[in-house]
């Protein structure tokens, strides 16, 4: 069976809303300002944690990112 699209308004991390602003756009064909992922480097570590179906079809959310650059505790 093939595997489910991801939809790519959920972090494919955590399935939380993923507040892409160039999703949104997309979505509602109403401009936005420039998404905060613009502005962040993703560690590669982090960018292979997503599933195979959704790399390129959904974008990490802000608090996936905070906590594997600085993790709960550490």
């Amino acid at each position: 069976t093939p595997a489910a699209v991801p939809d790519p308004a959920l972090c494919p991390l955590c399935s939380q809303p993923n507040r892409c602003a160039m999703e949104a756009e997309r979505a509602s064909g109403t401009p936005q300002p420039p998404c905060w992922c613009t502005q962040v480097d993703f560690a590669p570590a982090l960018l292979d944690r997503i599933p195979a179906a959704a790399q390129g079809r959904a974008c990490v959310c802000a608090r996936c990112q905070a906590q594997f650059v600085a993790p709960p505790g550490g």
